[in-house]
């Protein structure tokens, strides 16, 4: 089972820029709630309570002011600062303190994932024992991302490519991830590519080497959309915005998740209404707890 998580909030942001100088772009809102609630979410619908939150040197007080204490969340919640962006494999490095030679996913801080079956996947994730599992979505440009070609029967990769330039598959590596404990010794492994990074794709593909690595698949009538330029930013904001006046329930809210998962009770949530104030998020809650 893997009872940690790391969420990946560093980056400079520098494609939504200039909104990101002074705040970090995981703090900016998507709709009516920020940003880093949505990959938080993510994690707790995989029932993981223990997670580190990485983010950029500087920038921690802003993080805890946000989230001062995962107490109220039935959380266990940890800051790191990263100097630099090193390569998205640098933060199982960074958290080897935390991971502790535990399973552990990961999460990038600026996708956002959403579906009807999307905590029965999680929870199937989150299973993992041995190996490594990636999270694929269809996709109608698969020349912009990192694509896995699989087999369907047994759900094993049988190849990954970044960006194909000619098609090869449709099933796009989302930015959600979950590793055995050898994760950690791989990553140290690797060595930075042109671009001077240590990258994702070569992490999966020692996984891959080993035949220890499959797949999950949000199908139709889920979505995963990455919020990494100021187009895609706001096309995801009209999406919540979208869901939830139509449904009138709110796309994660953690506070919901914690209730509904047993971690709290009415009283901490009262206090995360207090936290929040007059507002209407806070009407929100009001009605969880009637």
């Amino acid at each position: 089972m893997i009872k940690k998580g790391i969420i990946l909030a560093g980056g400079m942001g520098t494609r939504m820029s200039p909104l990101t100088k002074a705040v970090n772009k995981q703090l900016l809102p998507i709709y009516d709630k920020p940003l880093i609630y949505y990959p938080l979410s993510i994690l707790m619908l995989a029932k993981i309570k223990d997670i580190l939150i990485i983010v950029n040197k500087g920038q921690l007080n802003q993080y805890k002011k946000l989230l001062p204490s995962g107490k109220n969340l039935g959380l266990r919640l940890t800051f790191k600062e990263q100097d630099k962006p090193r390569g998205l494999p640098d933060a199982f490095i960074l958290g080897e303190k935390f991971i502790n030679n535990s399973n552990v996913a990961m999460i990038l801080g600026d996708n956002f994932f959403y579906g009807q079956n999307l905590s029965r996947l999680l929870n199937n994730c989150a299973k993992l024992k041995v190996g490594a599992k990636i999270i694929l979505h269809n996709v109608q440009n698969p020349e912009l991302f990192g694509v896995a070609k699989i087999n369907l029967r047994n759900k094993k990769i049988i190849k990954i490519i970044e960006k194909p330039k000619k098609f090869f598959s449709n099933q796009a590596i989302t930015g959600l991830y979950f590793f055995d404990k050898n994760v950690v010794n791989y990553s140290k492994k690797l060595k930075p590519s042109k671009r001077g990074e240590l990258e994702i794709i070569d992490l999966i593909n020692q996984y891959k080497k080993k035949n220890k690595l499959s797949a999950e698949f949000i199908g139709r009538g889920g979505a995963w959309l990455d919020t990494g330029s100021i187009s895609d930013y706001y096309k995801t904001s009209a999406f919540v915005q979208a869901v939830e006046n139509r449904q009138g329930l709110k796309i994660a809210c953690i506070e919901e998740i914690a209730l509904l998962n047993g971690w709290v009770k009415k009283k901490e949530v009262k206090n995360q209404i207090k936290f929040y104030g007059n507002c209407e998020y806070s009407d929100y809650l009001k009605k969880l707890i009637k």
